[in-house]
């Protein structure tokens, strides 16, 4: 498995240090996995509004098509595909939106994502100061925005540490490789696994991720 680059320490999360550190020292696994990865670390890219609309853009189709629909899409609306407008994406008619490549239920997706913005419905200007699943509860009232997408939403766009995706299958293959064997794990054996991480689980699973694929996971 590649060793990564280093990355610069400005660019760490506050806390990686010391959840590595942490994980090092209460876990066995953590502490080899770690070492294997050098710097590398979780990073936030783009805003809340474009990394929530490339996660319904995204969904079940490869991350090939994925980019690809994605850029058609930002190029429809007219705008970067690194940072797009609630505005922007509601002054296109969903005709448009369809000859892009999406589906008709994720136009009405990103729609009613805009709309939430547009709207004041969702707080990104609060939720630094808001519990997880205070936003988790934000976001899946959004359609198209389930649990496992609101947490992958608070792990690599807000950073946050302490996540434990128990509906997220890459997790639950990572944790029955590393732990036990390769024999099939239950959420229950997988939460049990996370309790030794807090409160730094979102960086074990970050880790545990890794293990799978030595490529960063992006969302």
């Amino acid at each position: 498995m590649a060793q990564t680059a280093a990355v610069p320490a400005a660019m760490l999360p506050a806390y990686w240090e010391e959840a590595r550190k942490h994980l090092a020292k209460r876990d066995r696994v953590m502490k080899k996995l770690i070492p294997k990865f050098g710097e590398a670390c979780l990073q936030s890219r783009g805003d809340a509004f474009t990394t929530l609309a490339r996660s319904i853009v995204g969904q079940q189709i490869s991350v090939k098509a994925a980019q690809s629909v994605w850029e058609r899409f930002a190029l429809a609306v007219g705008s970067p595909a690194t940072r797009l407008q609630p505005a922007e994406v509601l002054a296109v008619d969903t005709p448009r939106l369809r000859e892009a490549g999406l589906s008709a239920r994720k136009c009405e997706y990103l729609l009613d994502l805009a709309r939430h913005f547009r709207d004041g419905q969702v707080h990104p200007a609060q939720w630094e100061g808001m519990d997880d699943e205070t936003i988790i509860t934000e976001l899946v009232a959004i359609r198209g925005i389930g649990r496992w997408t609101a947490e992958m939403f608070l792990i690599f766009h807000l950073l946050r540490p302490n996540v434990l995706p128990l509906d997220d299958l890459g997790l639950l293959k990572g944790i029955s490789l590393n732990y036990f064997s390769g024999e099939p794990v239950s959420r229950a054996e997988a939460r049990e696994v996370g309790e030794a991480w807090a409160p730094f689980r979102s960086v074990a699973t970050w880790y545990i991720w890794r293990s799978l694929d030595p490529l960063p996971v992006e969302y």
